[in-house]
């Protein structure tokens, strides 16, 4: 398997990872109930201060703490099932430098997996 990256929200840098030639960052996760995980040196696989980013999407969505449900609903669920009558359905962490919370909208995966610079 390959690294998991993608853009901080308010900034849009790629989150690299520690094993990358680019210098790692603060990044802050933060969930729809304003809990918060830094991570100041990210190792490319999900984990933010800690918490795993698959199992709070899971949980944030009534799925329990269960990673391989969050994989899924990050990656197999069509545009169409994101969206509800025009509502988002299903909510994202947010990953940011600033920490806000940007109203369960799905960070930017990094096309360079944080690593491929």
């Amino acid at each position: 398997m390959g690294f998991f990256s993608w853009k901080t929200q308010d900034t849009n840098r790629s989150i690299a990872n520690r094993h990358s030639c680019m210098p790692v960052f603060n990044v802050i996760m933060t969930d729809n109930k304003g809990n918060q995980w830094e991570e100041d040196n990210y190792d490319g696989y999900g984990v933010f201060g800690g918490k795993d980013y698959y199992e709070l999407l899971a949980e944030m969505n009534g799925l329990g703490n269960d990673r391989s449900k969050g994989i899924k609903l990050a990656f197999s669920e069509s545009i169409a099932n994101v969206f509800e009558n025009g509502n988002q359905k299903i909510l994202f962490p947010s990953l940011s430098e600033d920490g806000k919370y940007y109203d369960g909208i799905s960070p930017e995966i990094c096309e360079c997996q944080g690593f491929f610079y």
